[in-house]
């Protein structure tokens, strides 16, 4: 099975960016569509954006939509997440997941992921 880990979080304004990556082991990420998901203090983990195995296919949460990007270097067996016009109310902490599952497209359903990281936290201050 694959393991995942996530980097890239911190402490930034409003309006700033950050990049988030998350390093697979143990397995070719090429094998899984990836996802990342959000969790904020007091509430449930939420999706926030999925890609297909090629990279070929995104789907976006409207909340971030336009603002964050996926992306999968499957070379380097990593994915990323670009935050840019980052909002206070997007401060969680985030995880990247894997669903091994064959898909025409990436899905936004949580209990499909099988696979999850320990998550990177993303503080956006006002």
């Amino acid at each position: 099975q694959v393991q995942l880990v996530e980097s890239g979080g911190g402490l930034v304004q409003a309006g700033g960016s950050l990049r988030l990556s998350c390093a697979a082991s143990g397995q070719p990420l090429s094998s899984y569509i990836m996802g990342w998901f959000r969790q904020a203090p007091g509430k449930g983990r939420e999706f926030v954006a999925a890609i297909s195995w090629s990279g070929g296919s995104t789907v976006y949460a409207d909340s971030v939509k336009g603002r964050f990007t996926i992306s999968r270097d499957n070379a380097k067996n990593t994915v990323y997440l670009q935050l840019n016009s980052l909002k206070p109310e997007d401060t969680a902490v985030y995880y990247c997941a894997a669903d091994r599952h064959i898909r025409a497209t990436p899905t936004k359903e949580i209990y499909e992921y099988a696979f999850w990281g320990q998550g990177t936290q993303v503080t956006v201050s006002s």
